[in-house]
């Protein structure tokens, strides 16, 4: 199929912009580029996370010349896609004092 000459915009970031976990215990990121790039059916893409005892976890790319959503059958150009991932273990949780309770003291 020819390209059908349109344009799509220029830096494109994830719905859910990834935010940082404080202080993150694995960190990926991942950079391609691409001359030219066609799908022949739109990607099915998933990620999940999973960790015991508990996680806080984020992902999501930036991509440039690459639509969020990619229709079948376009040449994409010059495309360039960031991804990142991160993800820190979180422990159980202390309970949360009532108001007015003083702080136990631990000695």
């Amino acid at each position: 199929m020819a390209d059908r000459g349109r344009r799509p915009p220029g830096r494109v970031s994830s719905k859910e912009r990834p935010s940082r976990p404080h202080s993150a215990d694995i960190e990926l990121l991942a950079s391609v580029e691409a001359d030219e790039l066609r799908f022949d059916e739109p990607p099915e893409t998933e990620v999940r996370f999973f960790g015991e005892p508990g996680h806080e976890s984020a992902s999501g790319s930036d991509r440039t010349n690459l639509p969020e959503k990619i229709e079948p059958g376009v040449t994409y150009r010059n495309v360039r896609v960031d991804y990142r991932l991160a993800s820190r273990l979180a422990g159980p949780r202390a309970p949360t004092p009532r108001a007015g309770t003083p702080p136990r003291r631990t000695d």
